[in-house]
């Protein structure tokens, strides 16, 4: 159903992947979108590591409300800032793909513990945080993505 990886030497672990979703502050979520066209957005997650799902969370309706609507069936990249080797010029990168199924999140319970998550993953602050759970929390949908497949490599740009 899956491909495997073509370059498998540049392939890195399933702790490897996981490492990476839990400190990217964001990727590029990727679903079908009107007349079949490709609907890739640049997204905040978070990564759970009770349940293994990432979750993401945006307007509750818009192309990406729809497309999810209309078709399960999603994309996640990210990767990491990368590093030189010493003298080197090219930078190597850690980067993921998942591909799953995506749902919408009905559970106001659930949605806070998300919007918590995202929340912490850029600002300690919780002022700000009650702040915004108050007054966004009724205009946000929290997306919650299944994982059926992951790949991650490692990516020298030389």
């Amino acid at each position: 159903m899956f491909r495997k990886m073509r370059r498998f030497k540049q392939q890195i672990t399933d702790e490897q992947c996981i490492e990476v979703l839990k400190n990217a502050k964001r990727g590029v979520l990727s679903l079908i979108g009107e007349d079949g066209y490709p609907y890739g957005l640049p997204i905040d997650q978070w990564y759970c590591e009770e349940d293994g799902k990432i979750y993401f969370h945006g307007a509750k309706e818009g192309h990406k409300i729809d497309a999810i609507k209309a078709c399960d069936k999603a994309s996640f990249c990210t990767w990491d800032e990368g590093y030189r080797k010493d003298g080197d010029w090219a930078l190597n990168i850690n980067s993921v793909i998942v591909f799953g199924r995506i749902k919408l999140v009905e559970d106001e319970d659930t949605a806070i513990k998300i919007c918590t998550h995202l929340t912490k993953k850029f600002t300690d602050d919780e002022e700000y945080l009650q702040k915004e759970l108050k007054n966004a929390l009724p205009r946000v949908q929290c997306l919650e993505l299944i994982s059926e497949h992951m790949t991650g490599k490692l990516v020298n740009e030389s």
